[in-house]
């Protein structure tokens, strides 16, 4: 289905809202990576460059969740919700696995590192608001109602 064909009425509350998330994540993201660029031992330039031109693909696969094609939907449900929240949260976890203390770390953190945290806390908070959202019922019957031959 054309893009162009679906309008903003047609698309639900809760579809309207994954989307918004998704980008709220992905800006997060973006955002994150420039900032580590000021602290010890930043992403290379190419890193950045894989990952922008990874946060563009999947800008054009958020947009395209409008299209109700719930292939885009698993895709998004799969690649952010599963692999990229689980590359959140695994640095961290190992950190306080391996005897890391969290409010110690906050309380030496300088203003760039507390930007980190907070840019990483509103980034996996856009994901899971996202994920649960997007499988609402209206969303559950805006995809079924856009699959092919309906």
């Amino acid at each position: 289905m054309d893009l162009s064909t679906v309008s903003a009425r047609s698309v639900p509350a809760p579809v309207r809202l994954a989307e918004r998330a998704w980008l709220v994540a992905i800006g997060a993201g973006a955002a994150e990576a420039l900032l580590r660029q000021a602290l010890p031992d930043p992403p290379t330039g190419s890193e950045l460059g894989v990952r922008f031109a990874i946060y563009a693909a999947l800008v054009l696969l958020v947009f395209a969740l409008r299209s109700g094609r719930n292939v885009v939907r698993w895709a998004l449900a799969l690649l952010l919700g599963g692999v990229g929240l689980l590359s959140l949260v695994v640095e961290p976890a190992s950190w306080l696995l391996a005897g890391g203390s969290a409010l110690g770390f906050l309380a030496t953190a300088d203003s760039l590192t507390w930007g980190v945290v907070l840019l990483r806390v509103l980034h996996i908070g856009a994901v899971l608001v996202a994920s649960v959202v997007m499988f609402r019922p209206d969303a559950n019957e805006f995809f079924r109602r856009r699959r092919p031959g309906r």
